[in-house]
């Protein structure tokens, strides 16, 4: 049996017709950067997240850097942030000439460490980037506690996260700005890249459309050194459509997520892998990837043994950020960040799109048993 890790095209068979006939008005209209089909998803995605505001932007990546530009951080200020996500988070926070922070994890949701992140505050500080990680929201209410306290800007990182909630509020509607992808294998992805900032405030959405159009407001006339960070239209008219579907397609990932849990108790491997905690606190988890870790040094030998039986399976992320190459100059070293160092060496994503089946994840759960048996 062949398990992949993601599989796009059933979803693209269901819409086909639909997407094809709304690609082809958008080639006839010639209109492909922002316009209407923009501003009808940006509207959408605002409503769906409970946001004041949301700006459509070019991608995930740049939905961050864009949310550090409109508060003018740059360089000789800091940012915290976690070490355990994607290397756009602490990417993004360089690229604007800041100074990464890193602040370790909590090891039952590989989410930032709320109390670990006061110690890291200095007067350089100017901003928080949570990641709600996976798809499970970060512990935001303590998180905005101390930014409101120090007077720190909260940018959510909800690239992998959209729909997700905490206490009953959708993320990226909780702090200062809400970063969402559109990346492909995203919950809820375009054919390309793209991506949306929300706010709550009319000011920072005012000037979020004028700096990812250059710094522009108006014709030739820039206020600001922007950057060209405008949605196309084709991912907005395409986004709109599968935006509709967006909570079945999170319902589904929920449902494998608990016959995973199911399926592993029954097997009886308590003992040799844990399973994704979900948080004390109330959350929606809408399963981006269902990661289990593997302990005592197994991990790359079930991923191979996985991968030779047909099954998809990734690491994410191999290597805390802290530790990346490219982040020597910042002195971080081994022992700083000890929770992310260990879980960076036993996570392993298992499949868990929509569309895979019950057979599919008994298969995969036989195949770890039978590797530890």
């Amino acid at each position: 049996m062949q398990v992949p890790l993601l599989d796009l095209k059933p979803q693209y068979a269901t819409l086909k017709e639909e997407l094809l006939k709304e690609i082809a008005e958008v080639c006839e209209s010639q209109r492909f950067i922002l316009g209407p089909k923009v501003e009808k998803l940006e509207s959408e995605v605002a409503a769906y997240c409970g946001s004041g505001y949301a700006v459509g932007v070019t991608s995930g990546s740049d939905a961050l850097i864009i949310s550090l530009m409109v508060e003018g951080i740059k360089a000789g200020d800091e940012v915290i942030t976690t070490p355990f996500t994607f290397f756009a988070t602490a990417g993004a926070i360089v690229r604007v000439g800041a100074t990464p922070v890193f602040v370790d994890i909590d090891p039952k949701t590989f989410n930032i460490d709320p109390a670990e992140i006061e110690k890291k505050i200095t007067p350089r500080t100017r901003a928080i980037i949570p990641v709600h990680l996976f798809g499970q929201a970060a512990d935001m209410d303590p998180i905005m506690e101390i930014a409101r306290k120090h007077e720190l800007i909260v940018i959510e990182d909800a690239c992998q996260a959209i729909g997700a909630e905490y206490r009953g509020r959708r993320v990226g509607s909780i702090g200062d700005y809400g970063c969402f992808s559109f990346f492909p294998s995203k919950n809820l992805g375009c054919f390309g890249d793209g991506g949306m900032v929300t706010c709550n405030d009319p000011e920072k959405a005012k000037r979020l459309k004028i700096f990812r159009n250059h710094g522009q407001s108006g014709t030739y006339l820039h206020d600001f050194v922007g950057g060209n960070f405008r949605l196309d239209a084709l991912q907005a008219a395409i986004l709109s459509i599968k935006l509709r579907d967006l909570d079945k397609w999170s319902e589904a990932r929920q449902r494998n997520a608990a016959e995973y849990r199911r399926l592993f108790a029954d097997a009886k491997l308590d003992e040799k892998i844990t399973l994704p905690a979900e948080a004390t606190y109330p959350v929606r988890h809408i399963y981006n990837q269902f990661s289990i870790l593997v302990a005592d040094g197994r991990r790359d030998a079930l991923r191979a043994t996985l991968q030779e039986k047909g099954i998809g399976c990734a690491v994410y992320y191999p290597l805390s950020l802290h530790l990346q190459p490219c982040f020597s100059a910042l002195g971080g070293r081994s022992g700083d960040c000890p929770v992310s160092e260990r879980i960076s060496g036993e996570i392993l994503a298992l499949p868990i799109y929509p569309e895979s089946t019950s057979e599919q994840r008994a298969y995969v759960v036989e195949t770890i048993a039978a590797f530890f048996r």
